[in-house]
């Protein structure tokens, strides 16, 4: 049957009155609550519905009536198509305002915490070339323009960038990023061009074939820089080829690694990572801490900041030198590493084996000698066993991932009563939820949102919770 063709409805003169947690601007007609791509709050707008449920529409702004005074030129060329760096459009300065105000809804809102404690957000001192990490992947559908379309030409298919937003199979080509500093833009075209110009295959995302497939790469503040080139269906001597030629274009790369992965899905931590140049790790350092970084080791994607995430963590953690310290979901072991000098003795426990390797590591290349690692599912391993094995500790520090903690986990803290709880999140939904329950015992104390990611709806938030007397 053929379907109906239906005129899309618009709307004149929208307020935009907030940003919504995906960073779109939210307005209201009568009782339709819209979300606006591109929108921010005090614009006045006329929209396109795109979307309509019952109670709320999904639009795109097709006149800027009265822009807001929060609003200002958006810097890269990629931004509206590229998924990265929603908030662009908007002055730093609002960024950290609606951040602040999306953590105060969330722990109000869900967790009924009062933000009187509530300090103002830390900024980033870097708004652009701030990210240690970022990867890209190789497609042979390159996302063409609307443009690129009408023009009906034959245009080069193959693509080294990132996802569009919603079409998995579609890559963006990126000319420059803003989010790494050189020579990560470099690295990236160099390479593509080198693969177009060798005719050595893209991959392809839905068939799953061709030769090259991701591309990773990794810098420090000590100037040493990681590239791992993951392969799909390499022929004949395509690794050689590819790397070599990265080996001889960029001397500067410390750790030349590839992976080949086969499978229909991008993750690499059960993957085999093969050095072909230089050492199989880089380092990092803060704080005069030095941290080994491997292919797969977790390290936060902002370093300068993650510093600053770490002294508000052991700032709200008060450590006298004599506690016992609990570090949950402790990843490479950084944070536990950073307040191990300050307490008597740490116990960092990670569900990633490899993880907790790295930790150790840390640990002794450092010369740090009072942590303690141990790898397994927090829901698991924290019971009575383990607690009547190492002590009841003193104070908790938890990072959970973006899901917060197993309810498991949190009726576990409960029952173990340390005086403090330092809670690391970069989820405040999830972390207002977990709060939500722990208040039964726990009073918050002081809460200290972070800004991590410039320009993007993310933020990361740090709770002090006390034992109730």
């Amino acid at each position: 049957m053929r379907k109906t063709f239906r005129e899309k409805v618009r709307i004149e003169n929208v307020e935009v009155i907030d940003i919504a947690e995906g960073g779109k601007g939210v307005g209201k007609v009568d009782d339709l609550v819209l979300f606006i791509q591109h929108a921010i709050p005090g614009d006045i707008v006329d929209v396109e519905i795109q979307k309509k449920k019952k109670s709320f529409a999904e639009a795109n702004v097709i006149a800027l009536k009265v822009p807001s005074q929060y609003r200002t030129t958006h810097f890269c060329k990629h931004f509206g198509v590229c998924g990265g760096c929603k908030w662009q459009h908007m002055t730093y300065d609002s960024q950290l305002l609606y951040k602040q105000k999306s953590v105060e809804n969330a722990l109000s809102r869900i967790g009924k915490v009062d933000i009187a404690s509530m300090e103002e957000i830390l900024p980033s001192a870097n708004t652009t070339y701030y990210r240690n990490k970022l990867e890209y992947t190789f497609s042979n559908q390159r996302w063409l323009t609307a443009e690129e379309i009408s023009r009906d030409e034959d245009f080069e298919r193959n693509a080294l960038g990132f996802h569009v937003p919603l079409r998995f199979d579609k890559i963006l080509t990126i000319d420059h990023c803003f989010l790494q500093a050189d020579p990560s833009n470099e690295i990236r075209n160099a390479l593509s061009d080198f693969a177009i110009q060798n005719g050595i295959s893209f991959y392809d995302l839905r068939k799953h074939e061709g030769a090259l497939r991701n591309l990773v790469i990794r810098n420090t503040s000590t100037n040493e820089l990681m590239v791992i080139v993951v392969f799909g269906y390499p022929v004949e001597d395509d690794i050689d080829r590819v790397m070599n030629f990265l080996k001889t274009s960029f001397p500067q790369i410390t750790s030349l690694l590839y992976i080949v992965n086969q499978k229909k899905n991008d993750t690499t931590f059960d993957q085999d990572v093969h050095t072909f140049s230089g050492r199989d790790h880089i380092f990092e350092e803060m704080a005069g801490l030095k941290f080994k970084i491997g292919a797969k080791s977790f390290y936060q994607t902002n370093s300068l900041q993650a510093y600053e995430l770490y002294k508000v963590t052991k700032d709200f953690a008060g450590l006298s030198g004599k506690e016992l310290v609990y570090d949950l979901y402790t990843g490479a072991g950084t944070i536990a590493n950073f307040v191990a000098r300050d307490a008597r003795k740490v116990i960092g426990i990670e569900y990633v084996p490899t993880a907790i390797e790295d930790a150790k590591i840390n640990s002794e290349i450092n010369g740090i000698d009072n942590t303690a690692f141990f790898a397994g599912d927090m829901k698991d391993i924290l019971n009575d066993e383990f607690i009547s094995v190492h002590g009841k500790p003193d104070v908790i520090i938890t990072d959970p991932p973006r899901a917060g903690m197993h309810p498991d986990v949190v009726d576990k803290l409960l029952e173990i009563e340390a005086a403090k709880i330092v809670y690391v999140s970069c989820n405040a939904a999830t972390q207002a939820r977990d709060l939500a329950i722990l208040t039964q015992k726990y009073e918050v104390g002081r809460i200290k949102p972070v800004d991590m990611f410039p320009h993007t709806q993310h933020v990361e938030n740090v709770v002090l919770l006390t034992i109730k007397s």
